[in-house]
């Protein structure tokens, strides 16, 4: 790493020998005991989040990387599967974690302020997404409409967003890097027995209390600890999406002949497992365009290869649709037509009076030059969220206007937010290609590809669902792999430095 870089984590590490007595340590701690027990009895997330940043926090960014492993295991392992058993505690863990990472984001931001290097290392997908960030934090307090629906429609959007900046200028070592790479392998493998255990155990309980919960459907409770809910909508979708991810950038190793590629290939179908577990439709979509996207060089310079690698993607696809119809007990042609009327017809989605087509055109229909600034700026974070009645939705209710992360960007933060979105999914795209393109290391080239497949998934989901801009495990998952390709580009430039 380049003296920038290496002088920020120094700099983070020197902070560890601080001049504290046992003392005043001792009374500190004692005094934030009694204050913690304070905020506790107010039963308030934000409030316990807070109180929680401002005690832990401190500790964890004398030495960040723990801050990112709390992130990252607290994201993928905890939080979602907390709501099972206890969905106000796992509120109160979600809060604090969202604390924590936003704190990471002033830090860094302080330290990269001061930094020309890091400033000039950093890829242009970083700045877009941070200016994002601030586009929406200014647009909200110039269309401010109340504290609750500001700060928790900030806090659903962003929270995940200090992992990107932590992994990407944190200036981890190699080695760091690939034990994160190792855990991440092992949440994937993680799914497994929590998908097992959700479906042989909790999808009875909601066959069986299904008639309490119209439109409750017993199979999405398959969401391995991404999120799942005894009687609510699991991210069945978003566990799934996880997974072939995951699965590319090990077949990605092969295809690169990265070392262990055979112990890659043989670990992805243990990950595959749990796609075969729950209705995941959706999959359908996203398993040939990941591997269409994955393998579309290769059909050219390696035909063998490539038809290979559509096979095994082929393959997933008509395995995953006949277990959907076999857990759904409909006939092909019935299903496509039952999906087709939800989704691109005039059908309500879930109950809704829209759904994930007609969304979008409700939203065209109420622009107009009466209120430009609509259209142009939105109304504000959280104006369209349903679950926390933000302004917007409460005029519309029972449409579903945040049915999906296109339709609620739009409403929140109009067009000039929802270029700004894309554009850092365009921009990560080509930061991918060129670095697959340039890189001389076969195993930056194979994670470089692996990323670059992902982005058209990402940008699937933004008409799919709202998880982009909620969804905490999901947007770990999606900030991190942001992290990761900064990491890699800023890496890849250093190594080129020192070549010179």
């Amino acid at each position: 790493m380049s003296q920038p870089l290496n002088y920020a984590s120094t700099a983070l590490r020197r902070s560890e020998k601080g001049p504290f007595s046992a003392v005043p340590v001792i009374v500190t701690a004692c005094l934030a005991a009694v204050l913690m027990g304070l905020f506790a009895i107010t039963a308030s997330p934000i409030v316990i989040a807070l109180a929680a940043a401002a005690i832990v926090s401190p500790m964890l960014l004398m030495r960040p990387w723990i801050a990112v492993w709390v992130l990252v295991a607290g994201g993928l392992l905890i939080a979602g599967i907390l709501p099972i058993w206890a969905e106000g505690q796992a509120n109160r863990v979600v809060w604090a974690l969202s604390a924590i990472a936003f704190l990471l984001v002033f830090v860094l931001l302080v330290r990269v302020i001061t930094s020309s290097a890091i400033r000039r290392e950093t890829p242009a997908f970083i700045w877009a997404a941070l200016a994002f960030m601030a586009f929406s934090f200014i647009n909200t307090l110039l269309q401010w409409q109340d504290a609750y629906q500001a700060l928790s429609g900030f806090k659903r959007y962003f929270q995940a967003v200090g992992l990107m900046v932590a992994i990407a200028w944190l200036a981890a070592s190699d080695a760091q890097m690939a034990r994160m790479r190792r855990f991440i392998v092992l949440v994937a493998l993680m799914q497994l027995p929590w998908a097992a255990y959700e479906l042989f155990r909790l999808v009875p309980i909601r066959e069986a209390t299904r008639a309490l919960y119209p439109g409750m459907i017993p199979f999405d409770v398959v969401a391995g600890t991404f999120g799942a809910n005894l009687t609510k909508g699991g991210a069945n979708g978003e566990m799934a999406t996880f997974l072939i991810i995951v699965m590319a950038f090990l077949l990605s190793r092969v295809r690169h002949r990265v070392g262990g590629a055979t112990r890659h290939f043989w670990i992805a179908p243990l990950i595959a497992l749990p796609l075969f577990m729950g209705e995941t439709k959706v999959m359908v979509v996203l398993i040939p365009l990941l591997f269409i996207t994955l393998y579309r060089s290769e059909l050219f310079s390696r035909p063998l290869v490539g038809l290979a690698g559509l096979g095994i993607g082929a393959v997933l696809t008509v395995g995953v649709t006949m277990t959907y119809l076999a857990i759904v007990d409909k006939d092909l042609t019935t299903q496509i037509n039952s999906t087709l009327d939800y989704n691109f017809r005039d059908r309500g989605y879930s109950g809704l009076l829209l759904n994930r087509t007609t969304v979008l055109g409700h939203w065209i229909s109420e622009q107009g030059l009466a209120n430009p600034v609509s259209a142009v700026l939105g109304n504000g974070l959280g104006a369209a969220h349903d679950a926390t009645g933000g302004h917007i939705s409460r005029q519309y209710i029972g449409y579903g206007v945040g049915l999906t992360g296109a339709s609620t960007l739009l409403w929140d933060c109009g067009l000039v937010g929802f270029a700004l979105f894309v554009s850092v999914l365009i921009l990560a795209w080509r930061t991918a290609g060129a670095l697959v393109q340039s890189a001389t290391e076969s195993w930056v080239k194979a994670d470089a590809a692996a990323i670059q497949a992902a982005m058209p998934l990402f940008a699937f989901f933004l008409f799919y669902r709202v998880t982009l801009f909620e969804g905490l495990p999901f947007q770990l998952f999606f900030y991190g792999l942001l992290g990761y390709l900064a990491w890699l580009a800023i890496r890849k430039t250093e190594v080129t430095t020192r070549e010179r």
